[in-house]
């Protein structure tokens, strides 16, 4: 049997605790509007109350009344009294035509309206299509409909709610089911000590450009066009890199579509103000594109001598000798890589759906030699459950709500740099046997809470044990120095398989490439980092034996 919530009223609870928090921890924040509202909301009667929320988490603002049916709050037309009486919900609003046919079913808009020109086999789309040549401008649900006995609402205050939410979890991605969830133990949380001044937003002016921000990224994702965004579009945040990381993001996105839509020159204007990853490599091929190639050439040689990433570095390595042909120089030269192995196998191709990595897998274990497919989940697991005390660390701004599943800069340039002691203290367990303890007893201890890094799904103690008995400790203190020099980077890209021996205490990783298939840029970093520091990696290339024939 699933588990369940033995308070009917837990969402209620759970909605009163982030109020409370909110108006505890960011009082300054809230205006005296907001903070009369608030007032008036936890002032109501419970049904009330109850049916609010029951609103507010549900998908809105128009509710039909019908459709407010809970068995803890009783009448819903009764509990709706007080709040349409404190003007936190309007009991008659305005509809369009869209939004009216949002709430009705086709065979609703048929009894409000009449048959469509298709008749019965019309679809909803087309009725609705008829029905804008008939009808324009709002009215209310009984003049649209007015043989009905139900009722629309809507609710007002979600504005008020979308804030206390960002200022709750620090973002809009995250909403109340988190609650829920973690209430039912399907989700369990790190218990990090919050500190007063840990705030993911600092002032209003925060709150309003996050929620901008939010909003454009939003009306970008349905396909507004990108003229129109950036006319909103707020001017570089230089009070808070937080924001401007996200504001930079949305620029390099919007930069991306003119670029797809031929509107080269547009894109180069943005790319180069923009300081996202990727952009500076984006802005040197619409100057190579444009024609401009010794500016292209410019631009990559400042990238070369300071580039940004590893990342950059490899595609400005591939650029530059394109660029110098091109302007009649000689080429630079070439960045020594060291051979990585490579396999060919010839396997039979597969009647039905496939996965390749498998298929290679069954091939090339044996009893001696089990072998996983594990991709990004094993390093990176391992690397979570050593450095759990550094990850989880209550570094300030880091942490500010119980729903974190990690620190809210674990994607920043100065991640690692913050907690630069406490994840010394974490790798130095490597140079002894003391992190085998540490990985062990946070693997039991942890388990199934929620980290950014342990895919516990994935990782069982059979797997744990094998890798931490065949992997020196050596070659996981070069994974894991790696991982933190660019953790946004270099926590993908890791091979396929991995293969233990556990009597000999060795293994080998394996990337798989199908028949057609391509190693990619990030795979590439990681072949090339490992062959250099003596780290058992290949990649095996599969054909099919009637290719191969």
């Amino acid at each position: 049997m699933p588990p369940t919530l033995e308070n009917p009223f837990y969402y209620l609870k759970n909605f009163d605790t982030v109020l409370d928090w909110v108006c505890t921890r960011y009082r300054h924040l809230i205006n005296d509007a907001e903070e009369q509202l608030i007032a008036c909301v936890n002032a109501l009667p419970r049904p009330s109350r109850a049916l609010l929320v029951r609103m507010i988490m549900r998908k809105g603002p128009f509710f039909r009344i019908s459709k407010l049916a809970y068995d803890e709050i009783g009448c819903a037309r009764e509990a709706l009294h007080a709040l349409v009486q404190h003007g936190l919900v309007d009991a008659r609003p305005q509809l369009s035509l869209d939004q009216l046919a949002g709430l009705l079913t086709k065979a609703e808009l048929i009894a409000a309206f009449g048959p469509a020109p298709g008749g019965a086999a019309a679809k909803k789309a087309e009725l609705l299509d008829a029905l804008r040549t008939r009808f324009d401008g709002t009215r209310s649900f009984d003049e649209w409909h007015p043989t009905s006995e139900d009722g629309v609402c809507e609710v007002l205050i979600q504005p008020l709610c979308e804030r206390v939410k960002l200022l709750f979890f620090g973002n809009c991605r995250q909403d109340w089911s988190e609650f829920v969830l973690s209430d039912l133990g399907i989700f369990k949380y790190e218990t990090v000590e919050l500190s007063a001044a840990s705030h993911g937003l600092r002032t209003r002016e925060d709150v309003d450009r996050y929620l901008q921000l939010y909003r454009l990224g939003e009306r970008f994702e349905n396909g507004e066009a990108t003229g129109e965004i950036l006319k909103e579009l707020p001017t570089i945040i230089s009070d808070n890199d937080w924001l401007e990381v996200r504001r930079a993001r949305l620029v390099f996105k919007l930069a991306q579509q003119l670029e797809r839509t031929g509107l080269l020159r547009d894109a180069l204007a943005l790319y180069s103000g923009c300081g996202y990853p990727g952009a500076r490599v984006r802005a040197i091929r619409m100057l190579e594109r444009c024609g401009n190639t010794s500016a292209a050439h410019a631009l990559a040689m400042a990238a070369d001598l300071n580039p940004e990433s590893e990342a950059e570095q490899q595609q400005i390595e591939r650029m530059l000798p394109r660029l110098q042909r091109r302007l009649g120089m000689p080429l630079s030269a070439r960045r020594f890589t060291p051979a990585v192995t490579r396999v060919d196998l010839d396997l039979p191709e597969p009647i039905e759906w496939y996965c390749v990595e498998q298929l290679v897998a069954a091939h090339l274990a044996t009893q001696d030699a089990p072998l996983f497919y594990v991709e990004n989940t094993l390093i990176n697991s391992l690397f979570g459950l050593l450095c759990w005390s550094a990850i989880f660390a209550p570094v300030p701004g880091a942490f500010f709500h119980p729903f974190q599943s990690g620190p809210a800069d674990l994607r920043s340039a100065d991640f690692h740099r913050r907690r630069e002691q406490e994840f010394h203290d974490c790798l130095a367990q490597l140079d002894s046997s003391e992190y085998i303890a540490t990985i062990r007893r946070n693997f039991a201890d942890k388990t199934h809470t929620v980290s950014p890094f342990v895919a516990w799904q994935y990782l069982s103690e059979e797997l744990l044990e094998l890798a931490l008995h065949c992997i020196p400790a050596t070659h996981l203190k070069k994974l894991f120095m790696r991982m933190l020099a660019d953790v946004r980077s270099n926590c993908t890209g890791f091979p396929d398989l991995i293969q233990f021996w556990p009597h000999e205490k060795r293994y080998r990783m394996i990337e798989v490439k199908a028949p057609n298939d391509r190693l990619q840029d990030n795979q590439i970093r990681w072949l090339d980092y490992c062959a250099a520091h003596d780290i058992p990696v290949g990649v095996c290339y599969v054909q099919w034996l009637q290719e191969a024939a």
